[in-house]
């Protein structure tokens, strides 16, 4: 909510008076549903709740005809204190934005490897997707002649991230593929979890460790055979 209540009172301030509507259409404008959570069914009622809270005040209720009555706001200087220190607190702060995929990558051996492989190209590639598509915009027309300039230094930081990511997928991808195991040496899967498969094949319980050694680490009964002779 801290980011949508952010997005409005900066909006409001900067357009005020405005109706909610032309909120409403300018942070679809930016996309700020897709980098900022601002879901578009949300911004009505937090106006609403914004102004219940005394950071926002309605200027003026209009209704043309049968269409919905459409309100103007105006920030309070209420709202002006808590749009710095939302604005402050973001710049200075540094805020950890939950990621799904990580959820998914804690339980990576409960992946068979060539499928974990596999799918972090693939993550790869949708990423250079969306590298290419943001690159385009840069150089269109569209953002150059129309957006403030800082808005490019913003598409500049979303795709070091994603550049940075798609490196990463590259790297983990060849280290799964490589075989090596994904517990330190002298570690079985059963002194961790006993429902761990250290990404074999499903029916397969292995721990990964390579042919020969047992998971412990101790000689094979061959090698100690050997070892006696």
């Amino acid at each position: 909510m801290s980011a949508t209540r952010l997005m409005i009172l900066g909006l409001v301030r900067w357009m005020q008076p405005v109706h909610g509507y032309d909120v409403r259409r300018e942070l679809l404008s930016w996309g700020a549903d897709k980098w900022a959570n601002v879901q578009p069914g949300s911004i009505y009622h937090a106006l609403r709740k914004l102004t219940e809270e005394e950071l926002l005040r309605t200027v003026a209720t209009e209704q043309v005809g049968a269409r919905p009555a459409r309100t103007t706001y105006e920030v309070t200087p209420k709202g002006d204190e808590e749009f710095e220190t939302l604005l402050r607190a973001q710049w200075w702060q540094l805020h950890e934005v939950p990621d799904p995929f990580a959820s998914a990558f804690s339980f990576l051996p409960a992946m068979p490897r060539e499928e974990a492989a596999a799918a972090l190209r693939n993550r790869a590639n949708l990423l250079r997707a969306g590298v290419e598509s943001m690159r385009a915009s840069l150089d269109s027309d569209w953002v150059r002649n129309s957006k403030p300039v800082h808005v490019t230094w913003m598409f500049e930081l979303w795709l070091a991230r994603a550049e940075a990511e798609m490196a990463w997928c590259g790297r983990i991808a060849e280290r799964i593929d490589s075989g090596v195991s994904y517990l330190p040496a002298g570690l079985t899967g059963a002194d961790v979890w006993p429902g761990w498969t250290d990404g074999a094949p499903q029916g397969d319980t292995t721990d990964g460790a390579p042919q020969g050694d047992t998971t412990d680490g101790a000689p094979s009964s061959g090698e100690k055979s050997n070892n006696q002779r």
